[in-house]
């Protein structure tokens, strides 16, 4: 039967078996023949209707075990090895240009993917993706297959589909690939998997082990004078460093790796890279840097057409945003994140905009909104095995119970994050979750009691949060931490001490520009003044309502971003200073 069917016919028939145990179509048939796809589709028809291979749907065929053991045999003794490579690396090229284009479509033109491949007409992005799902398990089998072919083309094949492991969250797979290539011993095939392993760890919250593994990368890059390759390991062995809140040597690794990108044909790395330091920029409270590095970011994203890249920058431009107190000009950039997201299907990001967009609405005061946003994106970074997400969207639920009155659920939410922290040696997230576990514990407490007599807890969490805040280089956060001190000392009559700590805090709130930190700063310090002013309570009372007075004229500014619990607590002590402050009742400014 087979030796009747034309030499076309049983020569596709034979390279059929290079197919491995997949299904496929006219393309990788194109592919097998060296044939157009309209003739290589009338083969696979005519292969059919004989019953020597099996329709599966659509335009897909597979073969029978029995047969593709025959067309092995036929393979080797009919064909010459050099024409059997030729087709297997046929089949993985015609793969990898159209794997590659699909993921050059999602993340733009970079040095993994620039001008490698010619163009190829999918209709839309959302269709290009779908290809890429359905094709994908035949494309990883295929390559078990890949002996003897061009290491280039693999290499190109593999990134593509790393690439797309990361964007789909199928880390399974991803672990398949990084096992294939350590088998076959391929040097800068195991590095390019070696170094999206690294990103997978630390998406799972594997930090050590992803710094780990993303250290030996860099270092193997370099081996190799591969200087691309070393500057995106770089980057993300920075941002994996961030994570851990050793923002310092995070800020140095990125800043090598931009070093390393200053050519012309690396601009689509380097956006990359530019806002994954704007990040740690945030962090160490240099905001005007970390926006010029944004701007500069999106602008590189635009030009190498890179629609995850903008993603990702508007995320940041985002959080930017909100640090300065800018809520709604923040949400139309996670919005728009948001948007783009959808467009490259990253679940990943969209749950990570949509734990953004819950903590703008905490921001903005609408703490049932941001309530129900919170518990959706923790869900859906959870579905994503996403555990470092599903950490800091905890953190900002467990402020949007508290803000909503519901202090044992915020409690409970906030330790959660904090042991989650714990466990993945998130030192930021950890000080972060302490200081709000103090805070709303603090609270707690007092609410049962009376007084804030019993904040010894508390007083330790802060001191630690204070300490780990200083230790990282995150101002802003060793200020709040130092006002919340503050509380616990005037409110267990240290009014002294207390005050020493707000100035502290007003001097760390001033050296970044957080106007906001600064104003409750003078607010605590007006609060103070009554009960540690050298001068004596009538003294004090008199320096805190002229403190007061300018405090509140500041408020009432055409530039004050607002913050409607401050300018309520300014004057409600306005008032209680009118009407005269006891100083053996001890500092009652706690309640408010």
């Amino acid at each position: 039967c087979i030796r009747d069917r034309p030499e076309a016919a049983q020569r596709l028939l034979r390279r059929l078996a290079l197919a491995g145990r997949t299904s496929l179509g006219p393309a990788a048939a194109a592919a097998l023949l060296d044939t157009g796809e309209q003739e290589a589709g009338r083969q696979l028809t005519a292969l059919a209707r004989a019953g020597l291979i099996e329709h599966v749907r659509g335009g897909r065929y597979r073969v029978h075990d029995l047969v593709r053991d025959f067309a092995l045999a036929r393979l080797r003794d009919d064909e010459e090895e050099g024409e059997r490579i030729a087709a297997q690396e046929r089949l993985i090229r015609s793969y990898a240009e159209l794997a590659d284009s699909v993921i050059r479509l999602v993340d733009g033109k970079t040095s993994t993917r620039a001008d490698q491949f010619g163009s190829h007409g999918f209709t839309s992005l959302d269709a290009a993706l779908r290809w890429l799902d359905d094709e994908s398990s035949f494309i990883t089998a295929a390559l078990r297959h890949a002996e003897g072919v061009d290491q280039s083309v693999v290499l190109h094949l593999l990134g593509a589909l790393c690439d797309y492991c990361l964007l789909r969250g199928d880390l399974y797979r991803l672990g398949e690939l990084s096992e294939l290539t350590q088998a076959t011993d391929r040097g800068l095939l195991v590095r390019s998997v070696q170094w999206r392993t690294g990103v997978a760890a630390r998406q799972l919250g594997e930090l050590d082990k992803s710094r780990t593994t993303l250290s030996s990368v860099v270092d193997l890059y370099f081996d190799a004078h591969h200087p691309a390759g070393a500057a995106r390991a770089l980057r993300d062995l920075g941002i994996t460093l961030q994570h851990q809140g050793n923002l310092e040597e995070a800020a140095a690794k990125l800043r090598e790796a931009l070093d390393l990108q200053s050519t012309e044909e690396l601009r689509g790395d380097r956006a990359w890279t530019l806002h994954a330091l704007a990040a740690v920029e945030r962090d160490r409270a240099r905001i005007a840097e970390a926006l010029g590095m944004l701007h500069e970011a999106l602008e590189l994203h635009r030009e190498s057409e890179s629609v995850h890249g903008q993603a990702w920058a508007h995320f940041q431009l985002g959080q930017v945003r909100l640090r300065m107190g800018e809520v709604g000009p923040a949400e139309e950039e996670f919005r728009e994140a948001l948007d783009q997201y959808g467009r490259t299907q990253d679940g990943r990001g969209a749950s990570w905009a949509l734990t953004q967009l819950g903590r703008a609405r905490l921001v903005a005061g609408d703490f049932a909104a941001a309530v129900d946003q919170l518990r959706q994106a923790q869900s859906r970074h959870r579905e994503n095995e996403d555990a470092r997400g599903e950490a800091w969207t905890l953190y900002y639920l467990g402020q949007s119970l508290e803000e909503r009155g519901d202090q044992d659920a915020a409690v409970r939410a906030l330790e959660r994050a904090r042991n989650m922290f714990s466990r993945m040696r998130d030192v930021y997230g950890l000080a972060c979750a302490r200081h709000h576990c103090a805070r709303v514990t603090r609270d707690q407490r007092a609410a049962k009691t009376g007084s804030l007599r019993n904040s010894g807890f508390a007083r330790q969490l802060l001191q630690d949060a204070r300490q780990d805040f200083h230790r990282l280089g995150v101002p802003h956060g060793e200020a709040w931490s130092c006002l919340e001190l503050a509380v616990i000392d005037g409110g267990n009559g240290r009014a002294a001490q207390a005050l020493e700590l707000v100035e502290e805090a007003a001097a760390l709130f001033a050296g970044y520009g957080d106007r906001r930190g600064e104003s409750w700063a003078r607010f605590l310090r007006c609060t103070l003044l009554p009960f540690a002013s050298p001068g004596g309570s009538v003294v004090g009372v008199a320096v805190a309502q002229e403190e007061l007075a300018r405090l509140r004229e500041d408020l009432r500014g055409a530039d004050w971003v607002g913050d409607p619990s401050l300018e309520d607590c300014a004057e409600s002590f306005t008032l209680v200073l009118e009407r005269g402050v006891e100083p053996e009742t001890g500092w009652q400014a706690w309640r408010l």
